[in-house]
């Protein structure tokens, strides 16, 4: 009986050592230049902002820029999935822009996200086809875009209006390639 005392101890040890190895080390296949982790919530942290492009939004009737600004960008489901979580506070010229495979009906919320925001959506052309305004922080409700979309923006609440940027308006981005 004792023996198999041991044995369970040593077999739990060497489990909880692979898991800590795990945790701990870094990721052998992770490439130099790939972005850090997207960080999950910690009591106190709050993501940096990390530019890694600009966007420029344009009246889609003078075709003139309306408002330009640096954007992180979420291109995979861990960074969709947390978007701007956890952030007290964003910079007027700062935003996110989530990048996806295809035009589909989308749907955001604001579970985590302290900061009110417009979402802004846009389709394959990069035209605006919705705008959901002065979103509520904590919220879980859905909120969905008017039409199929490719491209989610999200800026500070009223960044829109103060811009007049609309439904019609075009965007254009592009990445700042990686130092």
């Amino acid at each position: 009986m004792r023996n198999k005392i041991v044995i369970y101890i040593g077999v739990g040890l060497m489990g909880l050592a692979l898991l800590a190895f795990l945790f701990v080390s870094p990721n052998p296949g992770a490439s130099q230049n790939a972005k850090p982790a997207t960080t999950t919530a910690v009591q106190g942290f709050e993501p940096p902002f990390v530019q890694e492009g600009e966007l420029t939004f344009f009246d889609h009737e003078t075709e003139a820029p309306v408002g330009k600004i640096a954007i992180e960008i979420a291109d995979n489901e861990q960074e969709t999935t947390q978007g701007l979580m956890y952030r007290k506070f964003m910079e007027e010229d700062q935003g996110m822009l989530f990048l996806f495979d295809s035009m589909e009906p989308r749907s955001f919320w604001m579970k985590n996200t302290h900061i009110s925001l417009d979402i802004i959506y846009v389709d394959e052309y990069y035209r605006i086809v919705s705008i959901a305004k002065q979103t509520t922080p904590y919220s879980e409700i859905s909120i969905p875009s008017e039409a199929p979309a490719q491209y989610v923006v999200e800026v500070n609440a009223g960044y829109c209006d103060r811009h007049g940027i609309q439904k019609g308006d075009r965007v254009q981005f592009n990445r700042i390639p990686a130092q």
